[in-house]
């Protein structure tokens, strides 16, 4: 069921409950780990609920909210105590048997291909406005979804081969 649309003024509670979803699943996409992703998920809404920033559209909100969700996976990466931890694998358990395998599958890929496979197929986003959210160009963008659309390719040729 697809929420309705928010306004750029409604409540905090509204726009967690809106956005709640889009956010957790990036960043259990991005950290593969429940607790990561459940700190990650924290810390964007309570940097929401802080800095109270005004948008001048809901694209304008959902892409801010991606792209702290990315600033904060970044962080978490970057730290010397994660640097220094092995994750656990934590897994989400879909409802069809083939997502769970898709995202098993996914968990395989780099970072930086998981990140613009998510926002390109999960999310919608276009080439333009991923390149946005992530500050990168938008040839750049497409170069990442086609090698992690060829890296995942193998991927799935590799374990269906065997």
């Amino acid at each position: 069921m697809e929420p309705e649309s928010l306004r750029t003024d409604d409540c905090i509670d509204n726009v967690v409950r809106f956005y709640s979803d889009m956010v957790y699943r990036l960043a259990f996409s991005q950290m593969r780990n429940k607790s990561d992703a459940d700190d990650i998920f924290q810390e964007v809404f309570l940097r929401y609920i802080n800095k109270h920033p005004h948008f001048e559209s809901e694209e304008h909100r959902k892409a801010w909210l991606i792209r702290v969700t990315i600033n904060c996976t970044k962080k978490i990466w970057a730290s010397s105590w994660s640097k220094k931890t092995a994750p656990l694998d934590d897994t989400i358990i879909f409802e069809l048997s083939e997502e769970n395998d898709l995202n098993y599958e996914l968990q395989k890929l780099p970072k930086k291909y998981r990140a613009v496979i998510h926002l390109f197929y999960y999310e919608d986003l276009s080439i333009t406005e991923i390149s946005e959210i992530l500050k990168q160009k938008p040839s750049t963008v497409r170069t990442q979804l086609t090698r992690a659309r060829r890296k995942l390719k193998e991927i799935l040729k590799e374990d269906y081969d065997v």
